[in-house]
Parts: structure tokens; sequence; C-alpha cells
């Protein structure tokens, strides 16, 4: 079941690690992120992305520190568990001496609170060795309430992520055809602004073929949520190649027009109608703390993990900023597509064929195999989030009904839309806000109340975040907060204006 305890797996080195973290963080967000730096605005842009990597550092290490904490509780039940089946044996082998077992007894329920502050010496005992996800961590740690609103959030993230990759890939599919086989042949990123209505093959116009390449791409990898997926080793090594050709091609090629004073780009300092959106964009582009569990567990060596996980970071950030300031710089604002691999398939950007192509289809292909996974995951969140306790579904419940809530919404909202940039700002401005900022602060203050609780006050977590003090709990709740209610007056804004 989603959210429960799983095997480590095979343990791999920090430095490994790093690299898993860095290829899970950088994803499909970094390909919306160069239009999203032109809208705002390359200063306020390069400020927020700071600001946001800074902030989601500091959630990334409450969650490990939740983590720890829950290794430890367990640790700590299956200790008291293996002490009391150990005294039922002895009281069943014909001890005697009721007085010493009445005694005995007595001082174990006064004095575990003691005897737990005795045991906090050992610092193993906040060993991350198990893999506990957050679903777990937050049936542990929160009440009730809180534990439908962890599942809550999370779904609507999935959610959100299914309707972008059900809108890119047929986006891409729709931009590269329909300029290969129209008069626009070469022209996707030439400037020449599409509408919906534009014919694309003969009489098909473009919104037609979107759709049609959607129904394709739904009727091929949707049955798949009906089924149990699991991504192989293959997969990850051959999506992580293809996606890291795909970012370095673009960055040589817009490097290589820069400095043949080619560059169209005149980007402006400050745009704050773009910040909306950029926020978004930012959130989902450093989205990892819901699957830092089974990212954090197998490191071999977890002593300095804090800092390895900073380094991820600040190479993120300068990953991220020589990606988007070569795009605002080697294209106009008015030019840059919602998917920046979409610019690449310009025959004057690029004349050889095979690049242009690999480019455009890039997203068909990382995207294709991520589709599956993300479809699954969610569907067993939602069998999480309504099962009881000895319960089991009708077959149609679980083989038909669960599939189908997982993947007819978020193709409706494909069908209905194909904004990536909106898709990813929006999903990341809510339910990422959720995700990245409020669940872990409250991971990182309940698992302190009850490692307290457990152990005693004297008890120190060596995994305890750099960021202790409960100031910056408060802080990023209050930001989180923040968040929600800007981004959601300017929405209200700018549809008024409309």
């Amino acid at each position: 079941m989603a959210g429960g305890i799983t095997d480590t797996g095979e343990l791999y080195s920090p430095y490994v690690g790093l690299v898993y973290m860095f290829n899970l963080i950088v994803g499909t967000g970094a390909l919306t992120m160069p239009k999203a730096f032109a809208t705002a605005g390359w200063l306020v842009s390069l400020i927020l992305l700071m600001f946001l990597g800074f902030m989601s550092y500091m959630t990334t290490t409450f969650v490990v520190e939740a983590m720890a904490a829950a290794n430890a509780q367990l640790r700590w039940k299956r200790m008291e568990k293996r002490k009391e089946d150990d005294e039922d044996e002895d009281s069943s082998s014909g001890v005697s001496d009721s007085d010493v077992l009445l005694q005995d007894g007595y001082e174990r329920a006064e004095t575990r609170p003691i005897l737990s502050v005795q045991r906090r010496g050992s610092p193993n005992i906040f060993e991350i060795t198990e893999r506990v996800e957050m679903g777990q961590m937050a049936s542990m740690f929160f009440n009730k309430v809180g534990v439908n609103l962890f599942y809550f959030c999370i779904i609507i993230y999935l959610y959100g992520d299914l309707a972008i990759y059900a809108a890119a890939v047929p986006v891409s599919l729709m931009q590269v055809t329909c300029s290969v086989t129209g008069n626009h042949s070469c022209n996707v990123g030439d400037g020449t602004k599409y509408n919906d209505t534009d014919k694309c093959w003969g009489p098909i116009r473009r919104i037609d073929a979107y759709r049609l390449y959607l129904a394709a791409f739904t009727l091929l990898l949707g049955p798949f949520t009906f089924f149990n997926v699991q991504k192989t080793k293959y997969l990850q090594i051959m999506t992580s190649l293809m996606r890291w050709i795909a970012f370095i091609l673009m960055i040589i090629l817009a490097l290589i027009r820069i400095s043949r004073g080619q560059a169209e780009g005149h980007p402006s300092m400050a745009q704050l109608s773009g910040i909306r959106n950029l926020f978004g964009v930012c959130v989902y582009s450093f989205m990892c703390q819901h699957s830092l569990p089974s990212l954090i567990t197998p490191i071999s060596k977890k002593k300095h993990v804090n800092k390895l996980v900073l380094l991820d970071y600040i190479l993120i950030l300068a990953f991220y900023s020589l990606l988007s300031f070569t795009a605002i710089y080697c294209f106009r604002n008015d030019t840059l597509m919602d998917m920046y691999t979409l610019n690449f398939t310009n025959c004057e950007i690029i004349n050889v064929a095979f690049i242009r192509y690999f480019l455009g289809l890039f997203p068909v292909f990382t995207i294709s195999t991520n589709f599956p996974i993300i479809a699954v995951t969610l569907r067993n969140n939602w069998k999480t989030l309504f099962h009881r306790e000895g319960g089991t579904y009708p077959w149609v419940v679980d083989r038909i009904v669960f599939p189908a809530i997982t993947l007819i919404p978020p193709v409706l909202v494909a069908f209905c839309t194909h904004d990536l940039e909106s898709l990813v700002g929006i999903t990341g401005a809510y339910a990422g806000n959720g995700i990245q900022y409020l669940i872990p602060a409250f991971l990182a203050y309940c698992s302190r109340k009850d490692t307290q609780l457990v152990f005693g006050n004297g008890t120190v977590n060596k995994h305890l975040s750099p960021f202790r003090h409960t100031f910056w709990i408060v802080f990023v709740l209050i930001w989180g907060f923040s968040c929600f209610v800007f981004v959601t007056a300017n929405i209200v804004l700018s549809e008024s204006k409309l």
C-alpha cells in the first residue's frame, strides 16, 4: 500500500545519492522555466529562484529530520515489544515470586520515560535505516484530520502532474508534426504565433491534431493505470541519459548563437505580472520532498547528508540559471515556447534534422515513461486514503473505479487546455506549496514533540535540521500560507481585468 514502510534496497554512496537527487529535481519543470523567466524579468526571476531554492533546502532538512525521528520511534517500539514478549515468556515459565514480578512491572510502567531518557545516549537510535514514506510519517505524527489533508494535498499534486504530462506530449507532437507537414516547415521556433484554429493537415486544425494525439496518448498509456507498473533501473538510466543530452544540447546551441551575435533576446529586469507563474514553476522545479525517503534511505553514510543536499541545491541553482539566462538572451520573449525544447525545432537554430527532431520529441519519450508510474502512485494513494483496517475493496472498485478516477480528470484537464506554463504554475503554487512547505514544517514540528514525549526533553536527533529553532518552522508556515493568499488574489485580479 502507498505510504507504508518498504525495504531500503541496494545501498549506494553519498555521491551517487547526490546524482540521483539532482536527476530527480531537474525534470519537466525546467523545460517551462525559460518562458517563466522571460515573463517575470531576469532580476525578479533570479531573486525568487534563489529564495525558493533556499526554502526548498530548508524543508528538505525538515523531512530528513522527520525520517530519523520515525526510524527512532519504530526502533523503540520494537524494543518495547521484544521486552514485553521476553517478560511474557518468563512469566509463563513458572516463576513464582509474584512480589518481584509485581514490583518489576510497576517499575517498568512508572519509569519508562526514565529508561527512554537513558536510551537517548545511543546515537544509532536515530539512524535512517528503514524507508518510511511520507504517508507513513503523516500517520505517525499527525492526527486523523492531518493525515486526510496530507493525502488530499498529495493527490491534487499528482493530478496536476498527470495533467501536465498528458498535455506536454500532445503539444510536442502537434508542434513538430504540424510544422513539418504544413506550410510552416522548420518554423516552430521562428516567432510565428499560431492559433489553435490554424490548419495543420488539410482540413485538420492544430487543436484537432492536439486532441487526436491526446486521445492516442490516453489509449496507449491509460491502460497501464489499471495494472501495476514498476520503474526499472535500465529505464531510469535511459531517460536520465536522454534528459542530459537534451539539456546540454540546448545550452550549447543557445551559447553558440549568442557568441555569434545572433542573439535576439532583450529581457526586462522585472515584470510583476509574471511572478505568479514563475512562483509555481520554481516550486514545481524544486520538488523532491515527497521522494526523499526512497532517495535518502539507501545512502550508505548519512553523516554529512545535509551538506550533500546543500551542494545539490547550489548545483541545481547554477544549472537553472544557466539554462534560463541563455534562453532569454538567445530568443525574444514572444518567441519562447511553453516547452523550451520546441524553440530548437527551427532550421535557422539548428540545421541537423536529427537534433531538431530529438529535441522536439524529447518530452514525448521521457514523459511517456513517467506517466504510468505517476498514475499508479496516484491510484495507490486513493486506495490508501479510503482504506479501513481489515477491509478489502470489491473487485469493481479496486480494478475499475480507482483507476478510472485516476485517469479521467487529468485527461479532461488536458483536453480543455494545453497551456503548460499555467498548468505547471497552478500545480506548483497550490499543491506543490503544500507538499514543499507546509507538510515538511508540520512534520518537523510534530516529530520534535513526539520525540521529546517518548525519549525525554534532553534527546538530540542526530539528523536534526540546521534550522532547528522553532522560528524557522513558523517562518515556513507563514510563507506557505501567504503564498496561497498571494497566488489566489493574483488569479482573481487577473481574471477581473479580462
